[in-house]
């Protein structure tokens, strides 16, 4: 690209002599030196434009977390696309923990008072270790958007291991404990929460009742909160075995599929002002 003189009878200037605008400054006329000045402003609010419409796109941040279901949901093949088509003018940002058999007692330092009090186990090993990851990979994500977030969501898939574990009895207070902490250590009072609720899955006659007290638990809890919302996964775990039909503790791969798309379902229907929808399978 080539950049025009103001003076008449002068040649054109190429591009590369604007950049030594000083010895143009101070050899040329005033109506040169008027036309220099005039295209440094132009590119500086050329280039200010630019920052501003890329600053001005919104980040909406998502909390993936949970044991081996929210691990085993490959979040690139249903969540993250479902979030993207429904945020198309958005950036969505996601960090994830997950790991496979763990109660939620890993994720909470104060497990060991709310234990005693329900009267199960206050196991002291390793509390919280799970939760200072969170923490880790949302202050790295920070950095990585120094504007901010337009929203938080945070997505929970655990508590197979306290229905299975003794520790059932606890789940609703260490859980409300859980999302009350995110929202004041992630500086997000207004977090939306998606708690996906335990399948279907039988675990034997004897934990049975903890099972489905773990269950009704996640959606009273969600129900409770203006800014909470369930997701249903009774029919992400239908598999064959032997010839016999099987509601499997762990998920197919549609049914993580699913599962991941429901949760952007549910958590961009609270991003955007609605309801969730009430039965857990938004469409």
């Amino acid at each position: 690209m080539d950049v025009l003189s103001d003076e008449p009878g002068r040649p054109d200037c190429p591009l590369p002599l604007l950049l030594n605008h000083k010895l143009l400054i101070a050899g040329g006329t005033v109506p040169g030196r008027v036309h220099v000045m005039k295209l440094l402003v132009l590119f500086f609010l050329a280039g200010m434009s630019l920052d501003i419409v890329a600053a001005e796109k919104p980040v909406h941040l998502f909390v993936l977390s949970g044991q081996s279901n929210m691990a085993g949901m490959k979040e690139k093949d249903g969540f993250l696309p479902e979030a993207g088509r429904l945020l198309p003018d958005a950036t969505v940002a996601h960090i994830k923990v997950a790991s496979g058999g763990q109660p939620i007692r890993l994720w909470l330092t104060e497990w060991p008072v709310i234990a005693t009090k329900a009267g199960v186990n206050p196991d002291p090993k390793r509390n919280g270790f799970l939760y200072e990851q969170i923490l880790a990979q949302f202050n790295a994500m920070k950095k990585k958007h120094p504007g901010g977030f337009a929203s938080i969501t945070f997505c929970w898939m655990q508590g197979e291991r306290d229905a299975k574990g003794g520790t059932a009895k606890a789940y609703e207070t260490a859980l409300k404990t859980l999302i009350t902490k995110l929202r004041k250590d992630l500086e997000a009072p207004k977090m939306a929460f998606v708690i996906g609720r335990l399948s279907d899955h039988s675990p034997g006659k004897t934990l049975q009742d903890d099972w489905d007290l773990v269950r009704a638990v996640q959606v009273k809890i969600a129900d409770a909160d203006p800014l909470g919302a369930w997701v249903d996964t009774d029919d992400c775990n239908n598999k064959e075995r032997n010839g016999k039909k099987l509601d499997d503790l762990h998920y197919t791969k549609d049914g993580y599929k699913l599962f991941g798309e429901r949760l952007a379902r549910q958590a961009v229907r609270i991003i955007d002002g609605k309801k969730p929808d009430v039965k857990g399978r938004p469409e």
